[in-house]
């Protein structure tokens, strides 16, 4: 009896069958779902393999300048067709020319006035608050409060040695003046 051929698996199917052999989690296989179909129907329902790197640029560009996505997802939906490409169609997308790239946004840090972190510290029971005023006052990182032995502090010059900071090296602070009492105090208890 003559066997019939098996009929071609769909692209979902295809991509299912990838991602599983690749041991990608499900929320990657939809993600990246979403994103082909978003690509396939931007182009009017053609198919990938019938597009190559000028129709992947436009479709990024156009998410960016029209849709105003976030670089990250920008960035994601290149990944989902870059797998698409390579794996799937095993047509490797070669370098992909002329794409307006999303804007990362420029993240302010949050810092606290001056008032508000004196607040803060105030509200701290006695031994946290020497150590955060501490911290706040010689611009000491946690790592750098943890680390900060008695011998590290020098009265007569108005300094604290940090030992091993930020990448290994050893490295000088001011002491805040305010502190040398509490400190003193601190010192002989």
């Amino acid at each position: 009896m003559p066997q019939t051929p098996k009929p071609a698996l769909k692209l979902r199917e295809q991509l299912h069958a990838i991602i599983r052999t690749k041991h990608y989690s499900l929320r990657t296989e939809k993600t990246y779902w979403y994103w082909i179909r978003y690509f396939i129907r931007f182009h009017r329902l053609r198919h990938p393999r019938d597009m190559a790197e000028a129709e992947v640029a436009q479709f990024l560009t156009w998410l960016a300048t029209h849709q105003n996505v976030a670089a990250a997802t920008q960035n994601q939906a290149l990944n989902a067709l870059v797998f698409l490409y390579k794996h799937v169609l095993q047509q490797p997308l070669q370098h992909i020319d002329g794409i307006a790239r999303a804007k990362k946004p420029r993240k302010l840090p949050v810092v606290l006035s001056h008032e508000e972190a004196m607040s803060v510290i105030a509200q701290l029971p006695p031994p946290h608050r020497l150590i955060a005023s501490l911290m706040y006052g010689a611009g000491l990182r946690v790592s750098e409060a943890c680390r900060l032995r008695i011998k590290d502090v020098d009265f007569t010059l108005h300094r604290l040695m940090i030992r091993s900071s930020k990448g290994g090296k050893d490295r000088t602070t001011l002491l805040p003046q305010t502190l040398f009492t509490k400190i003193a105090e601190s010192l002989v208890l």
